[in-house]
């Protein structure tokens, strides 16, 4: 189920929009307090009388109309704020907002439009992985393979997660379903959410380098369509890992780079901060913006104003309007076009022209 924004983690560039909020919140509470009638009291007949009492000062009455009109011209604040402060946010700030706790999650979307989702588990050869989420779907008339990254929510399921990130066993258990996708001629839709895979060492003692060069090998081959989103963070080969696609898109405030800011920022200078995390995100180029400048995904899909964590179903219906008009264009093709367009379409990452000096 799709939550709504948090109400207990703010993002400081966002403070002038909470306290706008919270003034929303009080005329909201007043309208409601004053619409509340008072109740009369209705002595019984063999009471005794009480005894006169001095009246009390009465309060001025309240005008709710007045209070509604300065609620309308709040929210027509906030809302101009809001997409002004989007508008202009710089790529650490996009880094920040990727990482929303509150923001829609595969296994969210997977509820807002899929289906008769039917999860399948595990790799056979080592165990499942809960970083990663697969199984069959229909989405509009579609039915596809779902593969997609999971975060987690509450503390014990991060924690099942690793946030995220991926140990071997969860790519070579999405490669697994996209294998029987391709036996089944169904599209495959993939979810891309994580800073990288997992580092640790029971992940590299597994083959966690093999498993994701494995999965970029056959996923170019896989001959059937493939349709990729990166829904919020995309970091390094944890990302690539399930993102050799025929169509590559980004959501409006998601990040796509070789290595996160934090990474990069400890290489360079040494030390992660602030200061440094923000040069890093600038230097990387891994904004949405960044991302289709340089050719390097193929659209861009758009957010509602303040971000998919503040209005997650329309989020939700933005990204399945994207799949559903790039499907039917996949399926257009016959697989071995698939394959070859695919092939080009990497090959030709990062190629450039050298002017004669």
């Amino acid at each position: 189920m799709l939550l709504s924004m948090s109400t207990f983690y703010q993002l400081d560039f966002e403070k002038p929009i909470t306290d706008l909020e919270r003034q929303i919140e009080g005329l909201e509470a007043d309208i409601r307090r004053a619409s509340i009638p008072a109740p009369v009291a209705t002595p019984a007949d063999d009471a005794p009388t009480a005894p006169a009492t001095p009246a009390l000062p009465t309060l001025p009455p309240v005008d709710v109309n007045e209070l509604a009109q300065r609620v309308e011209e709040l929210r027509a604040l906030r809302n101009k704020t809001l997409e002004e402060i989007y508008t202009q946010l710089n790529p650490w700030q996009t880094v920040r907002v990727a990482r929303h706790p509150k923001r829609p999650q595969t296994r969210d979307y997977i509820d807002a439009f899929c289906k008769d989702f039917t999860e399948l588990h595990g790799d056979r050869r080592f165990g499942d992985d809960p970083a990663i989420v697969t199984g069959f779907a229909r989405i509009g008339p579609h039915r596809v393979m779902i593969v997609g990254h999971q975060k987690g929510r509450t503390t014990q399921e991060k924690l099942a997660c690793h946030f995220g990130c991926a140990h071997p066993e969860g790519y070579r258990k999405a490669l697994l379903k996209m294998k029987l996708a391709e036996k089944l001629k169904l599209p495959i839709v993939t979810f891309v959410d994580t800073q990288g895979a997992y580092p640790g060492v029971g992940a590299e003692q597994r083959g966690q380098a093999e498993a994701i060069a494995f999965n970029l090998r056959e996923m170019s081959l896989i001959r059937t369509p493939i349709v990729s989103i990166i829904i919020g963070e995309g970091g390094s080969g944890g990302a690539l890992g399930i993102a050799i696609a025929d169509r590559v898109a980004m959501m409006r405030n998601a990040w796509y780079s070789v290595i996160s800011p934090e990474g990069c920022a400890a290489i360079l200078w040494k030390q992660a901060n602030e200061q440094t995390n923000s040069q890093a995100a600038k230097a990387l180029n891994l904004t949405a913006a960044d991302n289709m400048r340089l050719k390097i995904v193929d659209a861009v899909v758009e957010e509602p104003v303040g971000g998919a964590h503040r209005e997650p179903a329309a989020a939700a219906k933005n990204l399945e309007a994207y799949i559903l008009r790039t499907i039917p264009e996949l399926k257009a093709l016959d697989p071995d076009t698939l394959v070859n367009q695919r092939y080009d379409r990497f090959r030709a990452l990062g190629s450039f022209i050298e002017l004669p000096s």
